[in-house]
């Protein structure tokens, strides 16, 4: 049966794509990352949409990104913006988060023998974050095929990004059809001790609105 990692945080985007590579016969390999983030209840998010979805195997790595600051996700002395998307680079993007991610994925991918990663970034409905668009995925794939044994031998390792040209309300429609279960995610960037979503920050925003076009019942909890 053919192998993907897949990169899962707990969100709704992770979620549906880990959804998409299972309905397309991959024996998936979830990998989430503690990497300093102040949003740790995503991490619980993940193990309960792996298990949910049947993972092979659920490996959580320890980072220490909040060691280099820089981000409202990693830094306590910045605050999580509750005005809404606005233009630009948001202070909630993580300087390099995806490229540390997608290599750790990458090793993980070459000693599973795995034949793709998939990866749940989105540039339609998102937060201006560089490391979400095309161009970056595209350039990912040229490294892979570069800097991995596969890729030198003529067997590269796809790096799937099935959300990438959707909205927010597709991929919630898309996850429904899947039969995701979208209670046990969470994507507020600013949760309580109880997990409940702040509904102010971006992510919760976005979300919000696409569970609201896409016709589908919100299952957050929302503090407000």
């Amino acid at each position: 049966m053919k192998k993907a990692v897949v990169l899962v945080s707990g969100g709704l985007d992770s979620a549906t794509t880990l959804a998409l590579a299972r309905e397309q016969g991959y024996a998936c390999y979830a990998i989430s990352f503690d990497y300093g983030q102040r949003h740790k209840c995503e991490l619980d998010a993940a193990q309960q949409v792996a298990r949910s979805l049947g993972v092979v195997e659920h490996k959580l790595m320890q980072l220490n990104m909040n060691d280099l600051g820089g981000s409202a996700l990693t830094d306590e002395s910045l605050d999580v913006p509750e005005e809404g998307v606005g233009e630009g680079i948001p202070v909630t993007y993580v300087p390099a988060r995806n490229t540390v991610f997608l290599s750790l994925a990458l090793g993980w991918a070459e000693v599973l023998e795995a034949e793709a990663i998939f990866i749940g970034v989105n540039a339609v409905d998102y937060s201006g974050y560089p490391d979400c668009r095309p161009e970056y995925i595209a350039a990912y794939q040229r490294l892979a095929d570069l800097a991995t044994r596969r890729g030198v031998e003529g067997r590269p390792i796809r790096v799937e990004a099935p959300l990438i040209h959707l909205s927010k309300a597709a991929i919630i429609r898309e996850g429904a059809r899947l039969g995701v279960d979208y209670g046990l995610t969470t994507s507020c960037y600013a949760p309580d001790a109880q997990c409940r979503a702040c509904g102010r920050c971006d992510a919760c925003r976005l979300r919000r609105a696409g569970f609201k076009t896409a016709g589908i019942p919100d299952p957050t909890p929302y503090q407000l």
